[in-house]
């Protein structure tokens, strides 16, 4: 095949505390050489952005638990950590660790959707317009996490044949994301009401109307995260895209389907006994008497209806008590352990999330179609759905509850996580941080969003790190981003030091990113 441009592939390097698996090549191999970035035609377009959807989740376990597992869905609290050598939970941002997911990112996992982005744009070698839009969208997606993790990024550099791959700012990126995705729908517009790459699509199955509801959400969630950094440039895009059409019920959710060969992420993680239910979460299910808790987690082992957390950020030490050991805590629910997690599609964005980042926006003055409470309780109701909860007068229930967070009898007396109930507040300042907790339970489990929404608003009030073995994230404090990789340093430094340059503040975790503003 015909080389058309070099491709960076960090050094990747992982310690050897972490499982970590190489690709397993779940879609035809592209029979690339692994350092290029090689042409196809058209028969190959459609394998290779299966193979783009999947990696593009971090879909093999290996990366899964590098990239969000062991820092995301930590520092969202969705889970805390139960293995006593693992010092994440701890704000320790290990460098193996980044260095495999980063490395994995750029050397495994956006190559196929560069292959398919170069083949099908005008003039490319298999030149189409809305598989080329779709595949824009993707790269949104894609490139999302990456972003929101590191802050500058190689991202328009990526492929330009030199031994120096300069990093993009932040700001640079995300003005490119809204350019991307209002030229992306502009095209797809063309083409409603049709289906195009089929079954080669694991999300939609190629339906064009649906991915433009996808991308116009993706479009609002941009929009709500640089609403403290650039307000105006924010209630544009935000108002442009629920005109659009955003994600409206849970027909248009977005799930990764899943086979034998290509599990449900999460499950593939879970039997290696790494993290529990974290006690954010146990103290706000128990409080609102959330019907979602059997759907998200599994009773204690051994029990029928108990269910337990604990904190973030134990040391060693404590994580060694009994009351701290794995079989002590509540696992994820059985739909995402053992044979079902061949069964169980990855959520990647859905309809609830649409409504709450609606309501959000409604409290700002912008056009979102809707008041803010109505948008908010359609999330709710959304969410029970979208988890199986049916009964109309139990989500009522919960809409108009008035409980709240509840104190945990542990070994460290853990109080109330917030004061908020489920039901309407009077007060702005309540019903944001009503909307954000919402949010931050629907979004479940999707930590890389969940993370981010909560360094951006500060919703949920999750509670503060037991120990933290970063000097500069104190437990009063916590992780703002991930510092750049030995791998970038040692393969590409000057391109790094483009990249610290670019982040207005030092290159480790204290440093916010372009959007995270207080």
């Amino acid at each position: 095949m015909k080389v058309l441009k070099k491709l960076i592939i960090p050094v990747i390097l992982v310690g050897g505390a972490v499982g970590f698996y190489a690709c397993t090549e779940k879609f035809e191999d592209l029979n690339t050489d692994k350092t290029k970035l090689t042409s196809i035609d058209r028969s190959a377009v459609g394998n290779a952005f299966a193979a783009a959807q999947w990696r593009g989740v971090f879909g093999d376990r290996g990366p899964f638990q590098l990239m969000e597992s062991l820092f995301a869905d930590l520092h969202a609290q969705y889970y805390a950590n139960v293995a006593i050598n693992f010092p994440s939970d701890r704000n320790v941002m290990v460098g193996n660790w980044l260095n495999g997911a980063w490395g994995n990112f750029y050397g495994q996992q956006i190559p196929p959707l560069l292959v398919v982005l170069d083949a099908t744009k005008p003039g490319g070698t298999a030149a189409d317009p809305g598989i080329y839009a779709i595949a824009s969208i993707w790269k949104v997606q894609m490139y999302l996490p990456m972003t929101d993790y590191w802050g500058a990024i190689p991202y328009s550099k990526v492929g330009n044949g030199e031994k120096t791959v300069e990093y993009d700012s932040q700001e640079f990126i995300y003005k490119d994301f809204f350019a991307t995705l209002k030229a992306a729908t502009a095209e797809l517009e063309k083409l409603k009401g049709r289906t195009i790459i089929g079954n080669n699509d694991q999300v939609y199955g190629g339906n064009v109307d649906r991915w433009i509801r996808f991308a116009n959400t993706m479009r609002l969630r941009l929009a709500l995260r640089i609403s403290k950094v650039d307000p105006a440039l924010a209630k544009a895009e935000a108002e442009a895209a629920v005109a659009g059409g955003t994600l409206i019920d849970n027909a248009d959710d977005a799930f990764l389907k899943v086979t034998a060969n290509s599990p449900n992420p999460l499950g593939g993680i879970t039997e290696w006994n790494e993290f529990r239910m974290s006690a954010s979460m146990e103290s706000t299910l128990k409080g609102y008497n959330d019907p979602r808790m059997s759907r998200f987690f599994s009773p204690v082992a051994g029990t029928t209806n108990t269910y337990k957390g604990l904190r973030n950020g134990y040391s060693q030490v404590q994580l060694g008590l009994p009351e701290n050991a794995a079989a002590a805590n509540s696992n994820v629910a059985a739909a995402f352990r053992d044979a079902a997690r061949f069964n169980t599609p990855w959520g990647i964005m859905f309809a609830s999330e649409a409504h709450f980042l609606r309501a959000e926006g409604a409290l700002n003055g912008w056009n979102m179609g809707g008041t803010a409470k109505a948008l908010y309780e359609r999330g709710i109701e959304l969410s029970m759905r979208q988890w199986g909860i049916t009964d109309a007068a139990a989500i009522a229930d919960y809409i108009n509850g008035t409980t709240t967070p509840i104190a945990l009898n542990d070994a460290v007396k853990t109080p109330a996580m917030t004061n908020i109930p489920v039901r309407w507040e009077a007060t702005p300042a309540r019903q944001r941080e009503q909307i954000g907790t919402q949010k931050w339970l629907a979004l479940f489990p999707y930590g890389f969003e969940a993370w981010a929404e909560y360094r951006r608003s500060g919703f949920p009030k999750l509670y503060p790190r037991l120990n933290s073995d970063n000097t500069d994230v104190p437990t009063t404090a916590i992780v703002r981003r991930a510092p750049f990789v030995i791998g970038e340093i040692n393969t590409n430094k000057a391109g790094v030091d483009s990249g610290v340059q670019k982040l207005g503040g030092a290159d480790n975790a204290a440093t916010r990113l372009w959007w995270d503003k207080p």
